[in-house]
Parts: C-alpha cells; sequence; structure tokens
C-alpha cells in the first residue's frame, strides 16, 4: 500500500497474518509481542533511519538487499526474513498437499524424512540464524542453513518457509530447548503458502519471490 506525501518511500512493519494469540501454545502472545513488536519492529524503524537521504530509499526491500552487505543490507533482509517468517506460519496443523508433497516424497524420500532433516538443521545450526526450504536451481528441493541476516535469495535458491532460530524467537516459552520449539514449528507450518509459491514459480525465477515479499510487505510513500 503505497501513500504519497513527500516522495520517498518508508518501510512500515507488516500486519501479522494472525492475531497475538493464535500460535498459542506453540508460541505465546508475549512473545509474539517481544518478537513482533519489538526486533521485527526494530529492524523497521532502524532501516527507515538509514536509507533517508540515500539511493536507497526510493527502492523495494529486495532491490536494496541485491549485491548488498553491511548494515543496509542486515536490516533490509531481517525485515524481509521476519515478514516471510510469520507467513510460513499457521494457526492450525496443516501438511504438505499438491505438486509440492509429490516433489517433498521424490528429494526427500518421505515427510517424515524431510522433519527429521529439519530438526537436525535447526538443532546444529550454530548461533543465531534461519532454517529454509528451498527449490534450487536445478528444481531439487533442499533444507538450507543461514546465519543472522542472510537470506537464500542471494545463492540463487527460492525459498519456500522459513523457521526463525534467533533465540529472540522462542527463548521466552522454550529457554533453551530449541529442539521443541522445531517440533512446534513443523505442526505449524503454512503448508498452503508453500506450495503456492511452489507452484506458480515452476521456472525459479527469483523476481517472483521479489514481487510476492514487495506484495506481503507495506510500505508508505512521504
Amino acid at each position: 500500500i503505497l501513500y504519497k506525501i513527500k516522495g520517498y518511500i518508508m518501510i512500515i512493519l507488516t500486519k501479522l497474518p494472525f492475531t497475538e494469540d493464535a500460535l498459542e501454545p506453540f508460541i505465546s502472545a508475549e512473545t509474539i509481542q517481544y518478537h513482533y513488536g519489538k526486533h521485527h519492529t526494530a529492524y523497521v524503524n532502524k532501516l527507515n533511519e538509514i536509507i533517508a537521504g540515500t539511493e536507497y530509499e526510493n527502492m523495494s526491500l529486495c532491490a536494496i538487499i541485491k549485491g548488498l552487505q553491511g548494515a543496509v543490507f542486515n536490516n533490509a533482509a531481517q525485515v524481509i526474513n521476519h515478514t516471510f517468517y510469520w507467513h510460513s506460519l499457521y494457526a492450525s496443523t496443516s501438511l504438505p498437499n499438491g505438486g509440492l508433497l509429490e516433489k517433498i516424497n521424490n528429494d526427500f524420500g518421505s515427510v517424515d524424512n524431510m522433519k527429521e532433516e529439519f530438526i537436525k538443521a535447526g538443532t546444529t545450526l550454530f548461533g543465531s540464524g534461519w532454517v529454509w526450504l528451498v527449490r534450487e536451481p536445478n528444481g531439487q528441493l533442499t533444507l538450507k542453513q543461514t546465519s543472522n541476516a542472510d537470506i537464500p535469495m542471494n545463492s540463487n535458491l527460492l525459498p519456500l518457509w522459513v523457521c526463525d532460530v534467533w533465540e529472540h524467537a522462542y527463548y521466552i516459552d522454550y529457554k533453551n530447548a530449541r529442539a521443541n520449539y522445531l517440533e512446534g514449528f513443523w505442526n505449524h507450518i503454512n503448508w498452503d503458502f508453500a506450495r503456492d509459491i511452489y507452484e506458480k514459480n515452476h521456472d525459479n525465477n527469483h523476481d517472483h519471490y521479489c514481487q510476492l515479499m514487495d506484495e506481503l510487505q507495506d510500505t508508505v510513500t512521504n
């Protein structure tokens, strides 16, 4: 959504696709209040602060992060990562379906095998980061670990869903029991969201991902 006020684009915090308590008991409303209301908000505010008056102030988030590193990249990527994370979650338990389910069975052997690989990827990721289900340029589905603010698009991978394994995503509810958080995440994956991305992007064109993220990301023009 764009509002013309003075001429430059301001990134604003995207609304959650669910209520703060919708994921309980998997994720508490308190965690959402801190994670979304404090951490995600801080990345949005910091990004707007550091791009004001620069060449980046009129760019979309995806345009900002292409080929960039440093503070601008870190904050822009974290805005994108968090927005994608919220949409990767679903209040009720769901299961992979359609062509995506067939592809999972083909590339991982079974959904259970994929879950096992996901839990392993999440528990072995050192420090802070993310675990993504991605499609590689050759079409194969894999699980990808990224550290800090890194984003799969920079490795020519198409994300289908992501799990946030920074401590602020789970520490209030799970303390240091990351594996329990990962088990809960698996039961709340938004498989319809992932399937839609998979089915609409057969050519692995990452511009489709950028278009999706720009549609999900609310912006306002100042």
